[in-house]
């Protein structure tokens, strides 16, 4: 089993992560059989347009990393002292390498602010200290093109996203500087909005990208949601609902887990469709191809407006008639793995399972994190019993 999950695992090196292989975007179907107006033509070359952005954006980062971004949580104490400790690390062991940070007021000594947009200084790493919803920011900065790799460390929490704990931060960085790092590329969602006449909310500077997922609710309305589903330009069928959830395979195991979704491992490109509380039980969770394309409207004779949660934070209130269209992203968040530090010394011959370097961090996490599967017979029940 061990070893199907390793080969299923798409791991590629901190080299071979600054290349995106660009692949052939169906168009959508005709606006026609939708009732949704959007150009096929326009958004199959938009898709296209951003895919070779993206590849030109990573084949121009450098190797080693010249520049770090730092992004952490509320800087007390523990983080104080731990970004301080990697930052002198840094100088002393990386001397040409640029530190930035965040424009904040707690911003680190020696690091330069760093402001995200299409004019931001290039960075070729970023590193960030707190817990999931840390990485989950960071991906946020980077939402108008390619996410540089991501180094996470855990800073006492338990995550699905945090490969590393605080104290291997030189490890961490060695492995990157030396190219042994091993790189998980997690999908991401863009989003766009549209208004009641089908035109398009905001401007191109507003995309939204998530790494996790979009949800529809009802919020505080008592009355529940009425969403008209789409898929390709296809009508699906309508929630009626307390909302619904599209969802990345990273982001199966965070609030789609919560509302009965699949667990999905990342490596895999797919969109999870998973309504919250449907009035129907026949309403089940749906994964679609990459590929696809999820429209949800809300319907006309729904009784409640929709909010908009995308990765936790509040973005829209939608309204009947409109609409959010969601399909894959060009630009995953390249994670690097705690398997990028494993000691290949260690590997003894003839153990069960895989050796170090080439275990599955997510095959750990479901079993550690989740308990995946576990007994419910009590520790006591089985230590008498002489099993462990």
């Amino acid at each position: 089993m061990a070893s199907h999950v390793q080969r299923t695992l798409l791991c590629f090196s901190f080299r071979r992560c600054l290349h995106t292989r660009i692949r052939s975007l169906p168009s959508l179907p005709s606006s026609q059989r939708t009732n949704i107006s959007i150009a096929p033509h326009t958004l199959a070359h938009a898709r296209l347009s951003r895919a070779i952005s993206s590849a030109q954006a990573q084949n121009e980062a450098s190797y080693p990393p010249k520049s770090i971004l730092i992004v952490n949580k509320l800087r007390t104490d523990p983080v104080v002292g731990a970004i301080g400790e990697l930052l002198d690390h840094v100088r002393k062991t990386y001397p040409g390498v640029k530190v930035f940070s965040e424009d904040r007021p707690d911003i680190p000594p020696g690091a330069d602010v760093w402001r995200p947009g299409p004019h931001s200084e290039k960075i070729d790493l970023v590193v960030t200290l707190g817990g999931d919803g840390t990485i989950l920011h960071a991906a946020s900065l980077f939402s108008l093109g390619a996410v540089p790799p991501v180094l996470s460390f855990s800073m006492g929490t338990l995550g699905f996203l945090l490969p590393f704990h605080i104290d291997d931060f030189v490890k961490g960085l060695e492995a990157v500087f030396q190219g042994k790092a091993t790189i998980l590329n997690r999908m991401r969602l863009s989003c766009t909005f549209y208004d009641k006449e089908h035109k398009e909310i905001g401007s191109a500077d507003d995309e939204w990208q998530v790494m996790n997922e979009i949800a529809l609710h009802r919020g505080s309305s008592p009355h529940l949601n009425t969403i008209d589903i789409y898929v390709d330009g296809q009508h699906l069928t309508e929630a009626v609902s307390d909302g619904v959830i599209v969802s990345t395979p990273t982001g199966s195991t965070a609030y789609s887990l919560s509302a009965g979704g699949p667990i999905v491992h990342p490596s895999l490109s797919a969109v999870v469709l998973v309504p919250i509380c449907p009035r129907s039980l026949s309403f089940r969770p749906l994964v679609f191809p990459s590929s696809s394309s999820v429209t949800l409207r809300i319907g006309d004779r729904s009784r409640a407006a929709a909010g908009v949660s995308m990765d936790g934070r509040v973005s829209h209130v939608l309204n009947p008639g409109e609409s959010v269209t969601v399909q894959a992203s060009p630009y995953p968040v390249p994670c690097i793995n705690r398997s990028s530090i494993s000691d290949y010394g260690d590997e003894q011959p003839g153990e069960e399972g895989v050796g170090p370097g080439k275990e599955d961090d997510w095959v750990r996490d479901i079993n550690n994190l989740l308990q995946y599967n576990a007994t419910f017979r009590s520790k006591a029940l089985l230590r008498y019993s002489g099993k462990t």
